[in-house]
């Protein structure tokens, strides 16, 4: 039997259709992700901090508010779409304060999640804290990088064209900075770098696309994504091919400036989902990033993998300041790249397990307050978020032990709070310098 490009089609093929059947299974029978409702023992448990029955006293008192969905004769089990739990926020008040999350000003903070290792949960992370911000409140943009398109298919996402991933952004950036750099020039034709019809055909055909052109909505109304898929894949061969076109193209920044045409207020978060290795797409997510979170698992393979990665990364960031710096800064832009703040996260916990402790302790001597206090435990709940594409957060606890589910949303939720306490703090930072510096 010959293993070549046929066989391996065969075999795409028939996981396809089992992927399919799948989803029709998982998903509503029009194969569209659907965000399930939210009960009034979770919004006042996990969302508002507030007893129940003063939630129902709200509700009754002011009929102009969401009432939600009755499920039961008496009405007591309500249960309330996300859109209804967000004009809550709005309205009500809880010890005189309101439920609205605290958001700095300027633009969206940026978040990257990324390590070398597969399977340490990079895409689980990201899935995870996505969902996390908006029950929180927030709005939120995901940026799947990963050609493998897990974080895509987990929102929902199924046909997905190469042209409206990250290729397509980074396919735009060079035709817009092509035309940039030839304009440049006070005669452009004496522009040694290509522009317009000299580009690859992709690129042009790309490049005159809208900036909301590539974002996509999902099940989650204050969730939006762009998407990847398997054909993105190549983008790494594509961008190689584009640099050495033109070779003052700042590649690294083409997410950066993407993301800077969106208005500032239009999200409160952007994640980044990164691919297990460094190269083009990750790199613009690391230049893009404010934040950078690295997952690793509790054993040795991965903790050997994330020192792998940060040598690499450092070496990869070092090699375009010195680069990329001067035409960079004579493009108006930086190649140097410093993050506002940088935390590893254990994923697969076992408090249990003592290899699983000792690995911890190694990793808090280590890396001190970059370590992540609260690890995100395995339980039997974050197994079944990969085989029902479905996170913690949209799994209901109805189909399982409450307590299998609630022990899995609290590993969760501890180390979402750490992650958006130090993100906020790293934001607040990040503006109070740009005040002084101005």
């Amino acid at each position: 039997m010959a293993v070549d490009h046929r066989f391996l089609r065969t075999l795409n093929t028939r996981s396809l259709a089992q992927q399919a059947a799948v989803r029709r299974a998982t998903f509503s029978p029009e194969e569209a992700k659907t965000l399930r409702p939210f009960s009034i023992w979770e919004i006042c448990s996990f969302m508002f901090d507030m007893a129940p029955d003063t939630f129902r006293k709200h509700l009754s008192d002011d009929p102009s508010l969401p009432q939600g969905q009755v499920l039961t004769e008496d009405g007591r089990q309500r249960w309330f779409s996300l859109a209804e739990i967000n004009v809550l926020r709005r309205k009500l008040k809880v010890r005189g304060k309101k439920l609205l999350p605290r958001r700095p000003p300027g633009r969206a903070f940026r978040v990257a999640v990324a390590n070398f290792k597969g399977g340490v949960g990079k895409s689980v992370v990201a899935q995870h804290f996505a969902n996390a911000c908006a029950l929180d409140g927030y709005r939120v943009l995901v940026i799947d990088f990963d050609p493998q398109a897990t974080l895509t298919h987990a929102m929902g996402l199924v046909e997905v064209d190469e042209e409206n991933t990250v290729w397509g952004v980074m396919c735009r950036d060079l035709y817009r900075e092509a035309a940039r750099i030839a304009a440049s020039y006070d005669r452009p034709q004496d522009c040694p770098y290509p522009s317009g019809a000299d580009l690859p055909d992709g690129v042009v055909e790309i490049g005159p696309r809208r900036v909301d052109e590539f974002i996509q909505r999902t099940c989650w109304p204050t969730i939006d994504i762009i998407p990847s898929c398997a054909n993105a894949a190549f983008v790494e061969f594509a961008s190689a091919q584009y640099r050495a076109i033109h070779p003052a193209w700042t590649f690294f920044l083409c997410v950066d400036r993407y993301l800077g045409e969106l208005p500032a207020d239009q999200y409160d978060f952007v994640i980044f989902d990164c691919p297990p290795a460094i190269g083009y797409q990750s790199l613009n997510a690391t230049f893009a990033a404010d934040l950078l979170y690295v997952p690793t698992g509790p054993g040795y393979w991965e903790y050997d993998s994330t020192t792998s990665f940060l040598g690499q990364l450092s070496d990869a960031l070092a090699d375009i300041e010195e680069g990329f710096g001067p035409a960079a800064r004579a493009a108006g832009f930086s190649a140097a790249k410093s993050f506002a703040a940088m935390r590893l996260l254990m994923t697969r916990y076992e408090a249990t397990n003592e290899l699983h402790q000792s690995m911890a302790e190694a990793y808090r001597d280590l890396f001190g307050a970059v370590f992540c206090e609260h690890p995100i435990e395995l339980s039997r709940a974050i197994e079944q978020s990969g085989r029902f594409q479905a996170s913690v957060y949209e799994q209901d606890y109805r189909e399982m032990t409450r307590e299998t589910w609630k022990r899995a949303r609290l590993s969760f939720d501890r180390a979402y709070a750490e992650f958006r306490d130090t993100a906020v703090a790293a934001w607040d930072a990040r503006e109070a310098a740009l005040r002084e510096a101005s």
